[in-house]
């Protein structure tokens, strides 16, 4: 018998239980993974719920996701621990760094085994993206503006989740925190040289790649000394740089595709196909329900790879004695 693959696309679900339209879209082939949202949380019981259904509607099972980085980017909050902006260990860092460190890994401990409650395997963070003060979508979501500080405390903190079995992502690859524009609203455009983001940018995510984690998602960022092509949809950045030059095994996600700075590339058949060619392994379709239905359409001859299939089966919650 054929073996099942896991399919490239990672789509959301509107409320607190799957409808039948739900169940009918997750089980298409071409979808492998769900992401939730604030949206899809009213109390532990209705969210254990709704995750089992999830993971029962198909094999492979699909896997399961949530940004939760800490801050302002925490999507369960009633009956979960309070995870304080990432920026705050970064000021800790700077008179202890100690304490600091052990305090990322606390808390990625304590997200890991919340979320991990409920049968989520991944978690989208932390971002690896340096605080420069200049992006206010990145923000105190970064730990800091030194790379090599980034490095240590993202170290601590994938060091705490994987001590829970759960995935971790670094993000934005190859560095979302030196431009001004909202890559949600629009694209934005980084005309640094490549050897000054490789010496600053680039350093916490060589440090994370080094310690083997399991993801890394990339930015709806042009930089326009490296590539014309926006990051998320760039073979130079992707198959190139992350895969070849920094040796890169795990699974790559692109932002999400609903985005703003990822239209402004063409239309979502188009750019779905190009971050998929660019060796993207699996791509978040967020918040545009009619979209997703479109797009399952237009990839319908899109053949499932079997080597992105298998980096993503490794992304499936781990058991911890």
């Amino acid at each position: 018998m054929k073996k099942k693959l896991i399919g490239p696309l990672m789509l959301d679900v509107a409320g607190h239980a799957l409808t039948a339209e739900d169940r009918d879209l997750l089980r298409h082939p071409l979808c492998g993974g769900v992401i939730l949202f604030t949206r899809n949380y009213a109390d532990r019981a209705q969210l254990k719920a709704l995750c089992d259904d999830i993971l029962a509607l198909k094999s492979p099972r699909l896997l399961l996701a949530a940004d939760y980085e800490g801050g302002r980017v925490q999507r369960f909050h009633e009956g979960f621990t309070r995870i304080p902006a990432m920026r705050t260990l970064g000021h800790l860092h700077d008179s202890d760094p100690r304490a600091a460190l052990d305090q990322a890994r606390a808390h990625a401990t304590t997200i890991g085994n919340e979320l991990g409650a409920f049968g989520i395997d991944l978690c989208f963070a932390p971002v690896l993206d340096l605080d420069r003060g200049v992006s206010s979508v990145i923000g105190d979501r970064g730990f800091a503006s030194q790379p090599l500080h980034v490095a240590d405390l993202a170290r601590a903190f994938v060091a705490g989740l994987k001590s829970t079995g759960m995935a971790a992502t670094g993000k934005h690859f190859p560095g979302h925190g030196s431009v001004v524009p909202d890559s949600h609203l629009e694209l934005p455009v980084d005309p640094r040289p490549f050897d000054e983001i490789e010496h600053e940018d680039l350093v916490p995510f060589r440090a994370l790649i080094a310690q083997e984690i399991d993801s890394i998602m990339t930015a709806h960022v042009r930089y326009t000394q490296v590539d014309q092509t926006p990051a998320s949809h760039s073979k130079r950045w992707i198959s190139g740089y992350l895969r070849r030059t920094l040796g890169f095994r795990g699974a790559v996600f692109s932002d999400d595709m609903s985005m703003k700075g990822a239209a402004a590339i063409g239309s979502l058949s188009e750019r779905a196909r190009m971050a998929l060619d660019a060796g993207t392994d699996m791509l978040p379709v967020c918040n545009d329900r009619p979209s997703a239905l479109r797009l399952l359409d237009d990839l319908a001859t899109v053949k499932i790879s079997p080597a992105k299939s298998a980096r993503l089966a490794r992304l499936y919650r781990k058991d911890v004695q």
